[in-house]
């Protein structure tokens, strides 16, 4: 675990690995050492093994560059893994005297029962980060397949042990989904890492009814129905953080095959600055954000981090002094201080009917979890005329189509002119695995590259990837951002929406006027290595000029 924020900025700061200005920027967005980090290497004031070696000076020891020498397993398991864990150590070399042992909490080591363990030879501390210390310790995790077998042939409650099985295996690995897909034969387990399916295990169908009835009965559904849908939800714990599990099923020609959707404390709570906004669009977002009245829109399709842009903006202005009301379908995530409505169309409480009454309601702010039909926008657009601030997402394929598309729907063009603020369209992509990255000279690769972007990088130096490591199961990636797209509706956009003007002339005025597009984005986020142009080619098409 890294140190305290106040401890590493001190260590960095007396020992001129850098300035106060830069402390000052990094600590801008930090709340924990980790974050605090995190800041540094994005906006390159340092390195990370210039950090390792910091924190090493720090406590009189070595540094261990562990993503320049990885260790080996057959080294690592010679320490046994309950110990490991706890004490957040391995064994990086070994000689016929001596082990080193790399730790990233030396003042926490069990150095007694290390000297117990190996009474024969000389211990050697040195430091590592903590990132080279948890994809050491992934080392020791057995593929879910072994652990399948293990459990087929011992466990008396067959069942309930695969469930949390792949319930943790999901967690530990931040994935967003878990499909349990029956064929013919057997049943196929993936999970959605990253935005990325990967196929993780497969089960035999004679086993697949215990487990299918397991999640039935834990999520609440009915065991005695199979060929209709159903949705329930599971609570679990993850290192004492509790987790929602949204469940659905749906029937198959060869069974039921369910989706777990996975409402972890890793997909929450992210600011302004997490989501991927590079200031100057941060603080245009906040600007818009704290305006009285008016309609803010996030736009893209499905699953690019939409409703999690209008969250952050959410948890900006959360405070007492403000009524903050959302309808969603569904509500995916709790915040303290939020009036959150679930949509219920059983009981015709839809979105056009819940923002009725929300109005009703005294609201500062409204967040509609989708526009999607003419009622609700008509209601929509009208609220952000009457005096409160309305976000809402709407399924577009870019910020300039979203205009058209609303007026298409029903909306006058002068209440849209008059209400919109800004119109936020968005992609993720994964970013590059840190522990793995690496640098390559622009001259080197220029040759790879799409001859309609080699522009882009004409006074870049180098351009990141990441060759794969443990960290990132071999992937490259660790987790995503967002390519934004802005569109401020300034008055010469408003004029466009009044003629009613195509989505082309709406984006042309606004590269005018300075809005870059998603594409631009992306290779800005290339060229500050957060992730690859092959990711930002898969997701965002580049302009043909």
């Amino acid at each position: 675990m890294y140190p305290s924020l106040e401890y590493i900025k001190a260590i960095l700061i007396r020992e001129n690995y850098i300035t106060q200005e830069d402390s000052l920027l990094a600590e801008e967005h930090a709340n924990d050492g980790e974050s605090y980090v995190a800041s540094l290497i994005d906006n390159q004031l340092l390195s990370k093994p210039l950090l390792g070696q910091a924190l090493a000076e720090s406590f009189n020891l070595p540094f261990a560059d562990l993503q320049q020498v990885p260790p080996q397993k057959e080294l690592i398991s010679e320490i046994p893994e309950e110990f490991a864990r706890e004490n957040r150590v391995m064994i990086v070399e070994a000689t016929d005297r001596s082990i080193s042992i790399a730790t990233d909490s030396p003042n926490e080591l069990n150095l007694r029962a290390l000297k117990k363990r190996f009474k024969h030879k000389n211990i050697l501390l040195a430091y590592t980060l903590p990132e080279s210390v948890n994809t050491a310790l992934r080392l020791y995790d057995k593929p879910l397949a072994t652990k399948f077998s293990e459990i087929f042939s011992s466990a008396e409650k067959m069942a309930p042990e695969i469930v949390d099985v792949i319930i943790d295996n999901a967690l530990s690995l931040h994935a967003s989904d878990i499909h349990f897909e029956p064929q013919a034969q057997e049943v196929h387990i993936r999970f959605r890492v990253d935005g990325a399916l990967r196929h993780m295990a497969t089960i035999p169908r004679r086993y697949y009814e215990n487990i299918l009835n397991r999640i039935k009965v834990e999520s609440g559904m009915r065991i005695d129905e199979h060929f209709s849908s159903q949705d329930g939800a599971i609570q679990r714990q993850f290192e004492e953080t509790p987790i929602a599990l949204r469940i659905s099923l749906i029937p198959t020609v060869h069974g039921e095959k369910v989706v777990m959707r996975i409402l972890g404390s890793y997909a929450q709570s992210y600011s302004l600055l997490e989501i991927g906004l590079e200031e100057e669009q941060q603080k245009a977002l906040e600007a818009y954000s704290r305006k009285p009245f008016g309609m803010i829109l996030a736009v893209g399709p499905t699953g690019s981090g939409k409703t999690t842009t209008l969250y952050s903006i959410v948890k900006l202005l959360n405070a007492p002094d403000i009524n903050i009301t959302s309808i969603e379908d569904p509500v995916e995530y709790q915040i303290d201080g939020i009036n959150q409505i679930q949509v219920k169309e059983h009981s015709n409480l839809t979105f056009a009917k819940g923002l009725r009454s929300i109005v009703r309601q005294d609201p500062d702010v409204i967040l509609v979890g989708e526009i999607r039909d003419r009622e609700t926008a008509e209601i929509s657009v009208n609220a952000a005329l009457t005096g409160h601030l309305l976000l809402s997402t709407f399924h577009a394929n870019n910020a300039s189509t979203a205009i058209p598309r609303l007026v298409d729907m029903g909306i006058e063009p002068f209440l849209l002119a008059s209400t919109l603020e800004v119109v936020v369209a968005q992609r993720l992509v994964r970013k590059l695995c840190m522990s793995c990255r690496f640098g390559t000279p622009v001259s080197e690769i220029k040759s790879e590259l799409p001859p309609k972007i080699v522009k882009h990088f004409k006074n870049v130096k180098l351009i990141y990837r990441s060759k794969g490591c443990a960290a990132c199961s071999q992937t490259g990636y660790v987790g995503r951002t967002a390519l934004f797209e802005f569109i401020d509706v300034t008055p010469a956009i408003q004029e466009l929406i009044i003629a009613n003007s195509t989505a082309r002339a709406i984006q042309a005025q606004a590269q005018k006027q300075g809005n870059r597009s998603m594409f631009e984005d992306g290779i800005s986020k290339v060229i500050h290595g957060q992730t690859s142009i092959e990711e930002v080619m898969r997701v965002v098409e580049a302009p043909e000029k």
